[in-house]
């Protein structure tokens, strides 16, 4: 609940001092009880995202909440957790531009879906998106998610990754192209694929933000074809995602340039056509 009113107040759907819907009114749309209610307004007070909180009215937007937990300043936060807040955001702009490198773009597709939801609320339009994915290429052998013992060239734990890589690719393409004639937006959603395994994962948004984490690995046990097998693999959405905001000072502004530098540099030069398919 608090992830999506932190969406809703970063995007501007909720704007800088206007009071938020009553406690009744956000348990009735939420389905929860009142406590729950309070323990998410509480969360955005500690962010400094709500101000004038007190049992007798409701609370207010902070009169600057996009410039609240940005760049420098915001402590990392599980993907699964911040990178949702910054799309809606992105998605504020009449021109919005995303390019991602990831392992899947699941987490990508998951983030998404407030920014899609506000958008046929009517609460954002964007006139144009543009998104460009760089995602490992099938033909590689990946470093991770592998066996801990080899399994030749009857790896089931490849054939898991690339049938996610590429089913989550095309629902993140399907909901994106579906604005043309839903809202007339101008979409385009571009994939192509790389020669090596991304030991981070990046995405940046709007030309002024870079969100990066690290893929730790973890040893665990996967039960893949009726077998149980002993892999290594990424906990991608609990990745501790670092913000870096271009307005944010001489640092956050220098990471965000050569972020944008180093994915043209791998878009343009060794990157090849990826088709989401078997």
């Amino acid at each position: 609940m608090a992830d999506v009113l932190r969406a809703r107040i970063r995007s501007g759907a909720l704007r800088p001092g206007q009071r938020m819907p009553t406690q009744a009114q956000l348990a009735d749309e939420f389905g929860v009880e009142r406590g729950t209610v309070r323990q998410a307004l509480r969360i955005l007070q500690s962010e400094h995202l709500l101000t004038n909180m007190s049992k007798g009215s409701p609370a207010t937007v902070a009169p600057d909440p996009a410039g609240t937990l940005v760049g420098s300043s915001a402590p990392p936060l599980p993907t699964a957790v911040a990178l949702t807040p910054r799309i809606t955001a992105a998605f504020g702009a009449p021109h919005v531009e995303i390019d991602a490198v990831c392992l899947t773009s699941a987490t990508l597709t998951l983030a998404l879906g407030e920014s899609l939801r506000q958008i046929h609320a009517g609460r954002l339009k964007p006139a144009k998106v543009d998104v460009r994915v760089l995602l490992p290429s099938r033909d590689i052998d990946l470093a991770f998610p592998v066996p801990v013992e080899d399994q030749g060239r009857d790896d089931p734990v490849h054939r898991q990754w690339l049938a996610t890589r590429n089913a989550q690719g095309q629902v993140l393409r399907h909901n994106l192209l579906a604005l043309r004639s839903t809202h007339g937006i101008d979409v385009r959603v571009t994939f192509r694929a790389l020669p090596f395994t991304p030991p981070v994962k990046l995405y940046l948004l709007n030309g002024t933000e870079a969100l990066f984490a690290y893929y730790t690995l973890r040893r665990r046990a996967a039960g893949l074809d009726d077998v149980q097998l002993e892999t290594y693999g990424a906990e991608g959405s609990q990745s501790m995602l670092f913000s870096f905001d271009q307005g944010a000072g001489p640092r956050d502004s220098a990471f965000v340039e050569q972020s944008h530098l180093w994915f043209n540099s791998l878009w343009e030069t060794i990157s090849s056509e990826l088709l989401l398919t078997g």
